[in-house]
């Protein structure tokens, strides 16, 4: 029934049910949305509790605030810039307990083979590359992921991420940089061959 009514509705409608406080319109909202906010919780790095509590954190964040969405810029867009300054306010929140556990977590691996990744040949080139995105600085990775996989302009990047143009463009450029370092060790082979 949701969607028959969006269906009917253009997208100013649509944005004048959520702002007028339409359960239905929120509930489709959500639905629509969910995977997007997930997704960019879980690329900031939060732990899979912390995602579900910035999730809702993020929607009742973009439900008070609709009336202030100008339509400058994509709702997708608005809502992952949404979702990025929870996420990251939740991690500033949990920094301590963070670095304790990073460090736990490198003493383990200090005690694990030290050498380059190996593809094995049932392995696709694609999971090795997204793996090895999930490495990078997280704000590299966050440019990185916004930029390839969610297919975002550097501007809509530089509004998500409340940062200048020219910042996005040099922390794509550096994750690139890092990815292809990264690639070339892990595949033993020139990466460059791709450009």
């Amino acid at each position: 029934m949701v969607d028959g009514m969006w269906e009917q509705h253009g997208e100013d409608n649509r944005l004048r049910l959520l702002c007028s406080g339409d359960h239905e319109a929120f509930t489709w909202f959500v639905d629509k949305y969910k995977e997007t906010v997930f997704l960019c919780c879980r690329r900031l790095g939060l732990r899979e509790d912390e995602v579900e509590d910035v999730a809702s954190e993020t929607f009742m964040a973009a439900y008070k605030g609709l009336s202030r969405y100008s339509g400058r810029s994509e709702l997708s867009t608005w809502l992952w810039s949404i979702a990025y300054r929870k996420g990251i306010d939740c991690l500033r929140r949990n920094r301590r307990e963070r670095q304790l556990e990073d460090e736990q977590e490198n003493e383990i691996a200090a005690g694990r083979e030290d050498g380059p990744t190996v593809v094995t040949e049932g392995k696709e080139i694609e999971q090795v590359v997204w793996e090895a995105v999930e490495r990078l600085p997280r704000l590299w990775k966050v440019a990185v992921i916004l930029h390839y996989r969610e297919e975002k302009g550097i501007a809509d990047i530089a509004k998500i991420m409340d940062t200048k143009e020219n910042t996005v463009k040099t922390y794509v450029f550096r994750g690139r940089q890092k990815l292809r370092e990264m690639l070339i060790e892990a595949l033993g082979e020139d990466c460059n061959a791709g450009k």
